[in-house]
């Protein structure tokens, strides 16, 4: 299903975006060393609950997840890149934390997620994953826009992952969003310009690049849900939902306070 959003439903998906990133934003603040990925749930459940909106998470229960999913949040670390499902675990210093969030409030959802380094420690390796995933995010978008391709927002997209040197896996990607998290049209992480569905005003889409340092292929976790790298190298994941409008491209999980 693939879904155009009318101005008033484009507004809802304005307020529900800001609520995203607001909430990531207080999330990265809050997340330190020694802080427990649990309370990191537990954080994010209090501040949808507050906003009068609903986690996409809890109930998700998809062919590829052992589901429900039953967390408000994914919290991936390290060699985990999608789908992380928060646990017992304390944060260490120069973790690679990726905060995956999606709500639905009025109807209408969004989805983005950050990747941060916890604490003092930069690794150069991680700091490199972590700023080709945004500039990669930053491409895409520039290419979205009324009359574009899918096609278009996979090439430029990829084109920045491909010339950083990263393997790119096609299995999962961006997508569509609306009154549900997950729609189509899909949007591959690496395409062909020119190919797929023609983009309109009113179309929301998730576009969410991510990377692992040396490999194109996943692995599933114990816990059925969290999607690690199979060589156990780091990975980064950044992702906003944005509207095409009639101009161009508009951002909607932009934080509204630093």
């Amino acid at each position: 299903m693939i879904e155009i959003l009318n101005p008033a439903r484009l507004e809802r998906a304005r307020s529900t975006g800001a609520l995203v990133g607001d909430i990531l934003q207080a999330l990265r603040r809050r997340s330190a060393v020694g802080t427990n990925l649990l309370d990191i749930d537990r954080w994010a459940k209090e501040m949808i609950t507050d906003a009068g909106a609903q986690s996409c998470y809890v109930d998700y229960a998809p062919s590829f997840g052992r589901g429900p999913f039953g967390h408000y949040i994914c919290t991936a670390v390290n060699d985990g890149v999608l789908h992380g499902r928060p646990h017992d675990y304390r944060l260490a210093d120069g973790d690679l934390l990726t905060l995956d969030l999606a709500v639905v409030r009025g109807g209408v959802a969004a989805d983005a997620a950050i990747s941060f380094l916890v604490g003092r420690a930069r690794p150069a390796e991680s700091v490199a994953l972590i700023e080709t995933t945004e500039r990669a995010l930053a491409a895409g978008i520039a290419a979205a826009g009324p009359g574009a391709r899918v096609g278009d927002v996979s090439h430029a997209i990829g084109a920045v992952l491909g010339e950083a040197g990263y393997p790119i896996n096609t299995e999962f990607g961006g997508h569509g969003i609306g009154s549900t998290m997950h729609q189509d049209p899909h949007v591959a992480n690496t395409g062909r310009p020119g190919r797929g569905f023609k983009l309109r005003p009113g179309l929301l889409l998730a576009l969410e690049p991510w990377v692992m340092a040396d490999t194109a292929a996943l692995v599933t976790d114990a816990d059925g849900w969290t999607l690690r790298s199979a060589t156990g190298c780091r990975t980064a994941h950044s992702e906003h939902t944005v509207a095409i409008t009639d101009t161009g491209c508009e951002i909607l999980t932009l934080p509204t306070r630093a």
